[in-house]
């Protein structure tokens, strides 16, 4: 019992942080962080004592159904690492990113017992339900950990010892989380570091076996320190496109991507995109030479921040079917949003599948990227009732009845939320949102329920929640712009847009965006084509819808409207006009609209560009390039 006691006073002068600070500790400071969101994040009591939840059926069959891909390509290394600790009472659990276990391993004779204290499948172990532990703490740090004993926040788990590691997908998003934990274990929180770097290795080979399951048709370069290991057990992977951009990667690849371009490995929209010679000194046409036709020991590169590996190419399995046919299971609300870009379709998929579900969305993205149109096009297939949209920056705080409405012991005068009821609320850029609102909203996002403005009893509420925002979400944090509760709440499932000028279908966006403008179809010459690919597009679809519109007001139109508009650089203003050719950084999407626009008439191609046939056919060979 004074144990008890004495954690409990200890987490609460953490909470004294100034003082703390000047003081050594004898926890890892990734636990004594974790506390810290405990006290000020969640707001738990660490002298209360929390039963384990389990989650209803029904919503672990959609915890389940979600990570059922993930769950099919980890299980040899799920099996693999329980095989290891078996008779040593280790239980093994896989949590999705919200820290619910989908899958779990543990002896039956434990099952009881294992059940009580939350190792088991179905358990919510996320940070704000449980306290410090090692999946919630994982989620949250986005790092390998032990949580030992009296780590843990909650007395009632001071028995336990937690090892966990995060599981990445090919986006560079963490998408679940490992855990090996002990119902009781030696005293030393040294004993477990064994565990740890089990499982950390566990977690870095399920993203090996994703990000190969998903890259058969691309490029795969696998990175090791030591030849001896490259071709049996690779520390890292890149996956790339046919033009030598990287379209995913393992969060070891993540890590040595950003130190190399000095960005923080935790933003994987600003790592995804970037041409593999950014980060290594290696072109698109020397891959041919790091595929096992050669010694590992010869296969040397190095990135330009000097770091020396190893590496191992891998080929593409050549397929007429194009990648972009995984959009076939995208709905047209959504599919109309993009072209064959390989990032937004993945993205789809992803809005696709969260479409019909309850949970609150956020949406992020530069100003301009799309993020209202997802929203609604989201709302468009998942839902019948009405779809609001509200800018936050429009409601002060003294204004809380137009959102949440008001009533009195006669009268009840809805609000934004009623109105929405049944179908979609979407906030707009939500940091906007007065502080005495976002707490107020929270409520809302947790229990499904609000108070109107007057009211004494809570109302109901079956409208789902997007909201939007184009700020940096840890800027956000970090500057107390967005309360820390209600960034919790929003951020569990995020959908970040990528800015045009990342995507590879800008040019299917401005037939679209153009066709819609001049009320018929516009065809650009290769000049024209080189100008949209290579501008920067700080305004992104706001800016090219922008210059469509311009465009067809000040162009006049001749002939029969019925047709095609023909547009060269020249009916651009000076900012957009652009020199195409190999040296562009899009001159892989540049060269296949010209093939096609050309009917794959190599010649006429190279007569527009002003080369030789046979530049173009190197070309083609370099990127990958095959007529549909």
């Amino acid at each position: 019992m004074q144990a008890d006691i004495d954690h409990i006073q200890e987490i609460e002068a953490m909470s004294q942080r100034a003082a703390f600070r000047g003081a050594r500790s004898v926890r890892d400071p990734i636990v004594v962080e974790s506390w810290l969101r405990c006290l000020e994040k969640h707001g738990l009591d660490p002298a209360a004592r929390s039963e384990a939840y389990i989650v209803p059926d029904s919503a672990l069959r959609f915890h389940r159904q979600r990570s059922e891909d993930l769950i099919s390509i980890a299980r040899s290394g799920i099996d693999g690492l329980y095989k290891l600790v078996a008779g040593q009472n280790y239980v093994l659990l896989l949590s999705d990113s919200a820290g619910v276990t989908v899958e779990y391993l543990g002896e039956a004779a434990q099952k009881d017992a294992l059940r009580k204290s939350g190792l088991y499948l179905g358990a919510e172990w996320s940070e704000a339900r449980a306290g410090t532990c090692a999946l919630g703490a994982c989620i949250e740090s986005g790092e390998p950990l032990i949580i030992h004993q009296s780590d843990h926040f909650d007395v009632s788990h001071g028995a336990l010892s937690c090892t966990a590691a995060p599981i990445y997908d090919t986006s560079g998003a963490l998408t679940a989380v490992l855990d090996v934990s002990l119902l009781s274990s030696p005293m030393p929180r040294a004993s477990q570091f064994l565990a740890l770097n089990l499982v950390r290795q566990a977690a870095r080979r399920i993203e090996m076996a994703n990000i190969m399951a998903e890259s058969r048709r691309d490029w795969v370069l696998r990175l090791a320190g030591s030849p001896d290991f490259l071709d049996v057990d690779p520390e890292a992977a890149l996956s790339l496109d046919s033009g030598g951009r990287v379209i995913g990667m393992t969060n070891g690849a993540a890590r040595l991507m950003a130190r190399s371009l000095g960005l923080d490995w935790r933003e994987g929209a600003r790592l995804i995109g970037r041409h593999v010679s950014e980060v290594f000194d290696l072109g698109l046409e020397t891959l041919e030479g790091l595929t096992r036709q050669r010694d590992a020991r010869d296969r040397f590169i190095e990135t330009r921040d000097g770091y020396r590996l190893f590496a191992h190419a891998i080929e593409p399995q050549r397929s007429f079917v194009p990648r972009i046919a995984r959009a076939r299971h995208i709905p047209a609300e959504l599919r109309d949003l993009a072209g064959d870009d390989p990032g937004m379709t993945q993205l789809l998929e992803q809005a696709a599948a969260l479409a019909n579900g309850q949970m609150p969305l956020l949406i992020d993205g530069e100003s301009g990227a799309g993020k209202s149109t997802l929203a609604r096009a989201i709302h468009a297939i998942g839902r019948r009732g009405p779809c609001i949209t509200v800018a936050c920056e429009t409601i002060d705080e003294d204004e809380s009845a137009i959102l949440f409405g008001r009533e009195d012991k006669r009268h009840f005068e809805p609000g934004w939320i009623d109105a929405a009821e049944g179908g979609t609320l979407i906030l707009d850029n939500l940091e906007d949102l007065p502080p005495r609102l976002q707490a107020r909203l929270v409520s809302l996002l947790t229990e499904h329920s609000y108070r109107p403005v007057g009211a004494t009893r809570e109302r109901r509420s079956t409208a789902r929640i997007i909201v939007t925002t184009a700020a940096d979400l840890a800027d956000l944090a970090a500057r107390n712009s967005l309360r820390r509760d209600l960034l919790h709440r929003v951020s569990g499932t995020r959908l970040s847009l990528p800015a045009l000028r990342q995507r590879r279908d800008i040019l299917g966006l401005a037939d679209k965006l153009f066709a819609q403008a001049f009320g018929t179809a516009v065809r650009f010459d290769a000049t024209a084509v080189a100008a949209l690919a290579n501008h920067d597009w700080t305004g992104n679809l706001h800016a090219l819808t922008s210059l469509a519109t311009t465009l067809a007001a000040t162009i006049r139109q001749t002939g029969d409207s019925a047709e095609a508009i023909t547009l060269t650089d020249k009916d651009f203003p000076p900012h957009l006009r652009a020199q195409g050719g190999d040296h562009t950084p899009n001159a892989q999407v540049i060269l296949a609209r010209l093939l096609d626009e050309a009917g794959w008439n190599v010649s006429a191609v190279a007569r527009q560009l002003g080369v030789d046939r046979s530049t173009i056919h190197r070309q083609i060979l370099r990127y990958g390039l095959s007529r549909a």
